[in-house]
């Protein structure tokens, strides 16, 4: 079980449950990471008083070092203070959850630096699971799921015999826009991109939740955790979100993970397994529920997540152009620059575009990819 937690990303949403889960267990909180909300990191700063904390703005991390001057923390900025955190000396695990392909290289930085990894950072093995995976490998460190539909299937699988697995099966709450056509989406706003029925998330992991990349990402990532390939592992749309995931053995009993859509979950059992403990979420009376919806995925209305599917099929570096492309397609509908149907249109022209595919690559090769993915998108938008 951990003791001592670096956290990165700490006042986002992921973040703030870890340090929910900390306070309950007294876990010891020893960095702390994030880009620039000044005031909640200070707070976070003082009641756990880490060894460290890191901004990535350096105008913040002026300000904050200001603001805990009365304090023995150091304060650290840019990305090489987020490495430092991702390295602390005295940690134990790691807690990534940066958003985006950004989280990739603080992720190998505690890997190499033999930090077992607590990862809420998909796009860590979407853009770069070979190269984890091996490092985690080479390092004899533990990488624990925290997405609740990976940790479900971490938690299904140990009651799985060896070799006895036929497939996994994905849960997905379809976004803010089951049900939806095409046409029912030409106009759509970013805030009804942005109402998700069932989880209090981040702007850029509900508006992937609403186009279905999400779950394409997760698709992709479970085939790094676990092994499998594209057709071993199913989606279902799955609308009250009790459900986590689930896993189909060879005798075709089904084993599933349930719970409250509450992430302080799948958290606190990355940082206390094997261990079972008292948590700060509620119980979950399926009498409440009183029934539970199942529902195919719509690949044609919601198109990224066959992008992302044929992007692992195909291999290499198409998973790290189909995230690079998505976030920055997000983040241009964001800021009201395009619409919510371009989004799945520009992660399938960049992924269609690319030529320059390599079955055995290099860090070096998916920074350049990713880069150039970029550019091409924005030098259009």
């Amino acid at each position: 079980m951990t003791s001592k937690i670096s956290v990165l990303g700490s006042t986002g949403s992921i973040g703030t449950q870890t340090l929910d889960v900390a306070r309950m267990h007294g876990l010891k909180v020893t960095a702390l990471s994030a880009n620039h909300n000044i005031e909640l990191i200070e707070k976070q700063a003082r009641e756990f008083h880490p060894r460290m904390v890191s901004v990535l703005d350096l105008g913040a991390a002026a300000q904050l070092k200001m603001a805990l001057r009365d304090t023995d923390i150091d304060v650290f900025c840019g990305e090489e203070g987020i490495l430092q955190a991702a390295q602390e000396e005295s940690c134990d695990t790691v807690v990534n959850s940066i958003v985006g392909v950004a989280g990739l290289l603080p992720t190998l930085a505690a890997i190499n630096a033999g930090k077992n990894i607590a990862l809420a950072n998909k796009e860590t093995l979407v853009a770069g699971g070979a190269i984890v995976m091996k490092a985690v490998k080479d390092k004899r460190v533990r990488l624990y799921p925290v997405d609740s539909e990976h940790s479900a299937i971490f938690q299904c699988l140990q009651g799985c015999p060896e070799n006895a697995l036929k497939k996994i099966i994905l849960t997905a709450s379809g976004g803010s826009f089951f049900g939806k056509t095409r046409d029912e989406l030409i106009n759509v706003s970013v805030d009804q991109a942005l109402n998700h029925p069932n989880w209090d998330m981040g702007a850029k992991i509900t508006i992937d939740s609403a186009t279905m990349m999400n779950k394409g990402l997760e698709v992709i990532e479970a085939s790094w955790l676990f092994n499998c390939r594209d057709e071993d592992i199913d989606v279902l749309i799955h609308r009250e979100s009790i459900i986590h995931s689930m896993i189909q053995l060879k005798d075709n009993a089904v084993i599933a993970q349930l719970g409250v859509p509450d992430m302080r979950i799948p958290i606190q059992y990355a940082l206390t397994y094997p261990e079972r403990m008292p948590s700060p979420t509620e119980e979950l009376d399926l009498s409440d529920i009183g029934s539970m919806t199942f529902y195919k995925p719509d690949y044609e209305t919601f198109v990224c997540l066959a992008v992302c599917r044929n992007a692992l099929r195909r291999g290499g570096l198409y998973p790290t152009v189909a995230n690079a492309a998505n976030e920055v397609a997000v983040s241009l509908f964001l800021r009201h620059q395009i619409r919510f149907l371009d989004i799945g249109d520009i992660v399938g022209e960049a992924v269609s575009a690319f030529s320059d595919n390599k079955s055995d690559f290099t860090l070096e090769d998916i920074l350049e990819a990713d880069k150039a993915t970029r550019i091409r998108i924005k030098e259009k938008y």
